[in-house]
């Protein structure tokens, strides 16, 4: 059954926000969760640094229609990408996790992989293929294995060729556990098609092969995982309490027959609901609906953004200001080298206490934004928003 999505083409009026609403600079919380014992706090192994600048895809994703050459610079999704990323002062790189028909997580954000044999487009879909299959699309590892040509589909139907000035084989988790620098976290997002309905059972197969690789190879790796679809988002809460899950939504920029991708309101429910620890929001539903962010703080929880308005320096400095702890961006050294002020990394204690104790005194002594004045900044910052 297929689920239809309509373009949102009202925006709310930035102003349209309580004169008296506050937001805070910065944020004093850590991960939580519900451990088996029934503890209130689950120690993630980490805090939270100063602000996060996560690689889209590792350096950046591919936009093969774009005249920008840095949207063709580096094959997404790849060993090369990630590792490009990670010379970065950078804390996560973030990239999307299908497992094919023989159980083996890889790393591949379209449903479907295109190629082209005698002048005819060939489209599969990722999870009907082997291992052996899909590795077989693009550059190869070994000299002498036949390569299928790559192409990519559009949202709007246009096919191109998947042509990067550095490319570098298709990967699996596995592969990026074992080659990519071990000081960087993985924001794993858990992939699936947007118009299927899935099964209990179907979902939890997949996962459990991914956290098989997970629990074999991640050793102290941060991890954060994070899925569009709320029921692999709660399923994977359930299977294991060692690493964060987060809600991912694009804030009611489409509209889904499952009300809970709708809004940010619905993804605060399905957090509190199933105890996740944060939301992934694109950007611009956090631009027109600011107030959410105070909801969201409201409700202990960790708010990141993602989307290509990321890519101006002024917009993820202002989203630290008001609170967001972190932006998924595409221009990986631009947006590090305008914000090295807001990522320096978080200091260690041997306390958790001790880091709250901090934060809470930073939130006491800096300024705070009414809802008002946050949104003439926005206005000002972010003139292209009007024009989307």
């Amino acid at each position: 059954m297929a689920l239809k999505a309509a373009h949102v083409s009202d925006v709310p009026n930035l102003h349209q926000v309580p004169e008296n609403s506050t937001i805070p600079l910065c944020s004093s919380r850590l991960f939580k969760g519900v451990n088996d014992d029934g503890d209130d706090e689950v120690k993630f192994g980490y805090n939270l640094p100063k602000f996060m600048v996560i690689g889209h895809r590792g350096s950046g994703m591919n936009i093969l229609q774009s005249c920008d050459p840095r949207m063709k610079s580096i094959q997404e999704n790849s060993i090369l990408s990630f590792n490009a990323a990670s010379k970065f002062p950078i804390d996560f790189i973030e990239f999307d996790v299908q497992v094919t028909k023989d159980d083996c997580p890889v790393i591949f954000h379209d449903n479907f992989i295109l190629t082209e044999d005698e002048g005819a487009i060939v489209e599969r879909r990722v999870t009907e293929l082997t291992l052996a299959e899909f590795i077989c699309y693009g550059p190869q590892k070994e000299p002498g294995n036949v390569r299928k040509n790559l192409l990519r589909k559009t949202k709007d139907g246009r096919i191109f060729e998947w042509r990067v000035q550095n490319d570098d084989p298709l990967c699996t988790l596995q592969e990026a556990f074992v080659k990519v620098e071990r000081s960087i976290g993985f924001n794993i997002e858990l992939k699936f098609d947007d118009h299927m309905v899935y099964t209990e059972e179907e979902l939890t197969h997949v996962l459990q092969a991914i956290m098989k690789v997970v629990n074999a190879y991640a050793n102290d790796r941060p991890i954060i995982f994070s899925s569009f679809q709320p029921d692999a988002a709660q399923l994977i809460r359930n299977l294991q309490n060692t690493y964060p899950v987060f809600f991912l939504t694009n804030g009611g920029s489409e509209i889904y027959m499952d009300t809970r991708r709708n809004s940010l309101e619905e993804a605060i429910r399905v957090c509190l609901t199933g105890s996740l620890q944060g939301i992934v929001s694109e950007v611009r539903a956090i631009i027109r609906n600011p107030g959410a962010v105070t909801r969201i703080k409201e409700s202990k929880l960790c708010l990141i953004t993602y989307g290509q308005l990321n890519n101006v320096p002024e917009v993820a400095r202002m989203q630290h200001l008001v609170g967001v702890e972190g932006v998924i961006v595409d221009f990986v050294k631009e947006i590090t080298e305008a914000i090295s002020d807001y990522i320096k990394p978080a200091k260690d204690y041997d306390e958790d206490s001790l880091f709250v104790e901090e934060a809470e005194k930073q939130e006491t002594t800096m300024p705070r934004f009414t809802q008002h004045e946050l949104s003439l900044l926005l206005l000002k910052i972010s003139p292209e928003l009007i024009k989307s």
